[in-house]
């Protein structure tokens, strides 16, 4: 096949211009991070937070970084991998978080929007068992050990094991008969949520929903997962007309019992030897006296006026005004909520403050180790930055963030979005000594470190560096303007009369 002589020539200058990038690359210690600059096409420099180094392709399209034991691959925004061999971990991202698979050591699951999910794993016997959910049509689990079999077509038949906060569920042609098992305690609905009957040690209950319904247990000791013995407290609860009429007592057996009676919405009393609680018009007309907390507060009407008067709580709040509030290591502020928003927790070790503006718009949390007086900070002002800083001094500094502050715990949205979108990027790590700067991915960079400085203007067109051997700049790849580094000025020779000395 023939090409025309200008792709040929565009060819030939793009071949050359790739081998020129790793001839100059490949002079560089062996050791040393080789870096690259060959415009958008390919840019590789090494991390600032840690060690390793990072190469990007195409702009932000593709990313490749390799840290101390992690290797990383993205194809932004559609596909993202990770992997870990000295811990054991990997995973992918498929259009984030569509698609997403995570592997810790034997353990792996695959979902699809939490809706299609594939896992397993082996269990503390070593047993393998594996398991797949069509939610909420299909569900089937495998193991070597045939007890742990299950299998369930909704709504027609089903036994289900440690799903949905039970550890046992059975069922037939739902919502007919289903009968879930939790602590022992095993539940029999029948036309659910109407009817059902409870059984279980030392417990029976009944209820035919919403007209009536009754529940005891009494105290009994059982075992816990360490072998010991404990007192597992009772209850009674009833209902007459739910949810109109209320009728419990916890605790028994403890000397924390609790008494409640409710009879909705006109009145809701709860009453135990460290707590009283009173409620006219529920929800709005509330009193609490709180003696293991000393404290007493009123709301009248909830949640507009509320004040609060002793040593565990003091405050006033007039909603959507301002609130002030005092605890024992808790204190809330808001002005104009939600415009302005503080709140700070205190406890042995940990100091954590945050500052709030309209949710989300703004973001400050500060957490202080009390012990060392170190701190690590996390500033968010959607969408247009997010700042972070380590109890080490590291800071990462990004421009224009429309999902981080939303979801600021998400390593998923950083690995597959965030490489999209930031257009400046600043990292800085004052144990190493090293700092990097880049506009518009790589546009314009500029990495500093103890020993040298470097800069690079259109996607490395232009280079610059100054280190302790001089001067030496690079034009289209091209060495330019080298210059040594002038000499050190000879030392002064010491007067052998200290009279004389400056």
């Amino acid at each position: 096949m023939a090409f025309h002589p200008f792709t040929t020539l565009c060819l030939s200058g793009f071949c050359a211009w790739i081998a020129s990038i790793a001839i100059l690359s490949a002079g560089q210690p062996s050791d040393a991070v080789p870096e690259i600059n060959a415009g958008p096409l390919w840019d590789r420099s090494p991390l600032t937070l840690q060690s390793g180094y990072r190469d990007e392709m195409l702009g932000p399209l593709f990313g490749r970084q390799q840290s101390e034991t992690q290797e990383q691959f993205e194809f932004h925004p559609l596909f993202s991998s990770i992997r870990d061999p000295e811990a054991g971990t990997s995973g992918f991202d498929l259009l984030y978080p569509l698609v997403t698979r995570r592997r810790v050591g034997e353990e792996y699951r695959i979902q699809l929007l939490q809706l299609v999910s594939f896992s397993g794993g082996a269990n503390q016997a070593g047993q393998q068992t594996r398991r797949a959910a069509f939610f909420p049509v299909y569900f089937q689990q495998w193991s070597e050990d045939p007890a742990r079999n299950s299998f369930a077509l909704a709504p027609f038949y089903g036994h289900i094991q440690n799903r949905f906060n039970r550890d046992d569920v059975r069922f037939v042609l739902l919502p007919l008969y289903v009968s879930t098992r939790k602590r022992g305690v095993v539940t029999d609905n029948y036309l659910f949520p109407f009817f059902h009957r409870r059984h279980g040690p030392g417990l029976e209950g009944w209820q035919l929903w919403p007209l009536a319904g009754h529940e005891r247990q009494d105290p009994i000791t059982t075992t816990n997962g360490f072998e010991e013995a404990e007192l597992r407290p009772g209850h009674e609860r009833r209902f007459v007309l739910w949810p109109l009429y209320l009728d419990q007592t916890t605790g028994i057996g403890t000397d924390a019992s609790s008494e409640s009676r409710a009879l909705l919405p006109l009145f809701f009393r709860q009453h135990s030897a460290e707590r009283d609680f009173r409620s006219w018009a529920w929800p709005f007309f509330n009193y609490t006296d709180d003696r293991a907390r000393h404290y007493r507060e009123w709301s009248m009407p909830w949640p507009v006026f509320h004040v609060a008067r002793g040593e565990g709580k003091h405050g006033v709040r007039l909603w959507p005004l301002f609130q002030h509030f005092e605890r024992t290591n808790r204190h809330s502020d808001f002005l104009l909520w939600p415009l302005y928003h503080h709140q700070r927790q205190t406890a042995e070790t940990l100091d954590r403050q945050r500052t709030r503006i309209l949710f989300y718009l703004y973001s400050d949390l500060t957490e202080t180790d009390t012990r060392t007086q170190t701190s690590r900070q996390r500033t968010d002002l959607w969408p247009l930055f997010t700042a972070r800083r380590d109890r080490e001094g590291r800071q990462r500094f990004q421009l224009f963030a429309p999902l981080e502050p939303i979801f600021p715990q998400t390593p998923g949205i950083e690995r597959n979005y965030s490489p999209l979108w930031s257009v400046w990027r600043s990292e800085s790590n004052p144990l190493t000594g090293q700092s990097r700067r880049s506009l518009l991915w790589n546009l314009y960079r500029q990495s500093d470190s103890p020993a040298c400085r470097q800069w690079s203007f259109l996607f490395g067109a232009f280079q610059f560096e100054r280190d302790e051997a001089g001067r030496r700049g690079r034009i289209l790849f091209i060495p330019v303007g080298a210059r040594p580094a002038a000499p050190a000025p000879p030392a002064p020779i010491p007067s052998p009369n200290p009279l004389l000395a400056d």
